[in-house]
């Protein structure tokens, strides 16, 4: 084990060698070379959809070969589609008037970390986005996903070869170790990373000394409100959470609804395909679900309801869609209030929609903040307060949340990494495009002198100094006039 481990460092530097030459190549590429790259690499990505889709679900077991289609397309057709236009390349913008001017520069080489969940449409996804940049690229595959990954690796690298990148220009790791992702990581020549998969792995690229764009854990709850078009707010809600089979992090993982509406949300589950579980069933999947360590099981990610059901030993109708969970309370040790990549739903009754807002803050704080949510209403002053509260990047409405998070069903930007922000421990709340993955320098010309800004009017200023103006050399100032002078500033401020 030990030799491997080291032979797959040595890999790995090799694999960063000849990164580095052809990161110096493609930064002497115009924007048209650049763009003409790109969109073969989408071109070939979409045309090979289908059969990228069909390896990853057999190759990991994880949800449905006809949704990894659209997954596929989303990370090739749809991501190029939304930043083909870009300008990453030389000269951005010019403005003269102001005396700035901006270039894109890239980072270098894009270290792309790639889940098991998604891992055709990521693969595609990241390597557009970092060349879009004018960046190299070294695919990370995660061990469950290789062959999958490294097939996708192999188109790319034939459709960029075919529109004229420099040999090396997109490159993956064969010999998959920690230790080789973690030298990938580590290494001096790596520009940044983009970890999406696991919140360990995250959590190492942050620490590994070298910039990183990683993403959370999802555990977006999904409120409806009593205002809301409940017929269609389920339907989005297990739309999204079959999908796939509920892969995508951005899926709905509780139901919230209002006491008044409850009973009518609950019969159209029922309805379209929701099967309410028993206390017994919740409490024979509650144990599958969370192993005892305290993480999610990762044998049922990706199953569809029936499997999961019959692998926590019992039955449901054959029309199951989606299982739902009576559920009254919100802690780390209940499975139902954390992150289920399958379609298992916690489900959560409350007075109010206070109360309902109070419930979902409760859960993202459980895990998830930062990442997504959901709200189905037709009351603007609703939506208003759940936008200026919660503490997600992305609050959804009246849409499918793994589609409209992802960029599927809303203008959010088509991505398959989606930022979480500070407070979810992310370097961005964006959904991730080629702008994160290279910098601007910036050309300012001079527009004013020292001597001006020493002077005691500088240029520009107005013609008579506000009235709370007071000259240094006075010192002799009591609280009050502390107080007033604040209040006049603050006053001025609010008027700029």
């Amino acid at each position: 084990m030990l030799d491997r481990d080291l032979e797959s460092i040595q890999a790995v530097r090799d694999i960063m060698k000849k990164a580095k030459i052809a990161a110096e190549s493609l930064a002497k590429l115009s924007q048209e070379q650049i763009d003409c790259i790109c969109a073969e690499i989408a071109k070939a990505g979409a045309a090979q959809a289908e059969p990228l889709a069909k390896l990853a679900a057999e190759e990991t077991g994880f949800g449905r070969w006809e949704d990894k289609v659209l997954k596929n397309l989303l990370g090739s057709a749809m991501a190029w589609e939304y930043c083909k236009d870009m300008k990453t390349i030389g000269l951005l913008h010019e403005d003269n008037a102001t005396g700035l001017w901006e270039i894109g520069v890239p980072v270098g080489i894009v270290a792309a970390l790639i889940p098991s969940t998604n891992p055709t449409s990521t693969t595609l996804y990241k390597a557009i986005i970092s060349l879009k940049a004018g960046n190299a690229v070294v695919v990370s595959p995660h061990p469950g996903a290789k062959r999958s990954i490294l097939a996708a690796v192999e188109i790319i690298q034939q459709a960029a070869a075919r529109a004229g990148a420099p040999e090396h220009a997109v490159q993956a790791i064969t010999l998959t170790t920690i230790e080789a992702t973690n030298e990938l990581m580590r290494h001096r020549d790596t520009g940044v990373i983009l970890a999406t998969g696991g919140e360990a792995m995250v959590r190492a690229a942050y620490s590994s000394g070298n910039p990183a764009i990683g993403v959370g854990p999802g555990n977006g709850p999904a409120f409806i409100e009593k205002s809301a078009d409940i017929p269609t707010a389920v339907r989005h809600i297990i739309e999204s959470k079959t999908f796939d089979n509920g892969t995508i992090c951005a899926s709905e993982q509780s139901v919230v609804v209002e006491s008044a509406a409850a009973q009518q949300v609950e019969k159209e589950f029922i309805a379209q395909g929701g099967h309410f579980l028993s206390e017994r069933e919740s409490e024979q999947l509650g144990k599958l679900l969370l192993r005892p360590n305290g993480t999610i099981n990762p044998q049922v990610v990706g199953k569809s309801a029936l499997k999961v059901a019959e692998m926590a030993g019992f039955m449901v109708p054959s029309s199951t869609r989606v299982l739902l969970s009576r559920q009254d309370s919100v802690g780390a040790k209940n499975p139902y209030a954390r992150e289920k990549l399958c379609p298992v739903l916690a489900w959560y009754v409350q007075p109010d929609w206070e109360s309902a807002c109070q419930r979902c803050m409760e859960l993202l704080h459980i895990e998830g903040v930062g990442h997504t949510m959901v709200i189905h209403s037709q009351n603007q002053a609703v939506i208003r307060e759940f936008a200026l509260q919660k503490p997600v990047s992305r609050l959804l409405v009246n849409t499918p949340a793994a589609l409209g998070g992802v960029g599927a069903t809303t203008s959010l930007a088509p991505a398959l990494t989606l930022g979480c922000g500070a407070i979810g421990g992310s370097a961005t709340s964006d959904n991730v495009t080629p702008m994160h993955l290279m910098d601007v320098r910036r050309v300012a010309w001079g527009k004013t002198e020292l001597s001006a800004l020493r002077s005691a009017q500088p240029v520009g200023a107005d013609a008579n100094p506000p009235a709370y103006y007071t000259p240094t050399q006075n010192l002799d100032i009591t609280p009050e006039q502390i107080a007033e002078i604040t209040r006049k500033v603050m006053q001025r401020l609010g008027q700029i």
